[in-house]
């Protein structure tokens, strides 16, 4: 079993490896995104100029299957945003991970990693530092939580009264089962992505277990895992999409 990277700041737990794995999916979507735009040109266009083109299209057609796309105009960058950053995130666990063992107390910036802290003379433990960042739940709650608060803003905002009073519709009596359902939104999106993700790296490690004849049943999960990561990044920006539509517009208008 291997262990994650954990120190405690100010007594709050910071998992090191999710922190590395973030700033990597980043990185690695910023600088996709700035070579797509390095050299736009209309007559000659780039293949990864095609490439990004025809994810903005893919975004766009999203947000029009959930809502007006006049209306659905200024999250377009939002919708991008998040299906690149979570399908980035979701492969970068596939290829390869990144285990070290620690013999002794390791210390990082000052703070001991809580998983060595104990450690005596002939013990040792495995610290996983590479992974997919959306293998772990407090990655995936954190991106619900940043859809639910900009989904209630947004429906405070620019759907004013119609917002509240879809809490008591269609009677005042459903006023806690529309509360309820409102909460569970963030969490049915963190627990899919998270549980999707997860599993498949899981069994990555139980096939990889099996030695030389792992090869090809890997290659197979692999390929079935560039699948899953989409689909759960498709998902979590169509649901995103969906809520902030079911927010913000008041159902006259939308008829």
């Amino acid at each position: 079993m291997h262990e994650m990277p954990l120190i405690y700041v100010g007594g709050i737990p910071i998992d090191l490896s999710a922190v590395l794995m973030l700033v990597i999916s980043s990185v690695i979507v910023f600088a996709l995104v700035m070579l797509s735009v390095r050299n736009l040109s209309v007559e000659n266009p780039s293949k990864l100029q095609n490439f990004m083109e025809w994810v903005v299209e893919f975004v766009q057609g999203l947000i029009s299957s959930a809502m007006d796309l006049k209306k659905g105009k200024p999250y377009i960058s939002l919708g991008l945003t998040l299906i690149l950053f979570i399908f980035v995130s979701n492969l970068l666990g596939l290829p390869f991970s990144f285990i070290t063992e620690a013999h002794e107390p390791v210390h990082i910036f000052g703070h001991v990693i809580e998983a060595t802290k104990n450690l005596t003379h002939g013990e040792h433990v495995e610290i996983l530092w590479y992974k997919s960042p959306t293998a772990d739940i407090n990655v995936t709650a954190g991106l619900a939580i940043v859809v639910f608060v900009l989904m209630n803003y947004l429906g405070i905002k620019l759907n004013g009264k119609h917002y509240f009073k879809h809490y008591i519709e269609p009677f005042p009596i459903f006023l806690p089962l529309n509360i309820i359902e409102n909460l569970a939104k963030p969490v049915a999106l963190a627990i899919r992505l998270f549980a999707n993700i997860f599993a498949g790296e899981v069994l990555i490690t139980v096939i990889l277990k099996l030695g030389i004849f792992s090869i090809p049943f890997l290659a197979v999960w692999q390929g079935f895992s560039i699948f899953v990561g989409a689909l759960q990044a498709f998902i979590f920006t169509i649901l995103t999409m969906v809520y902030i539509a079911q927010m913000t517009i008041h159902e006259e208008e939308a008829h």
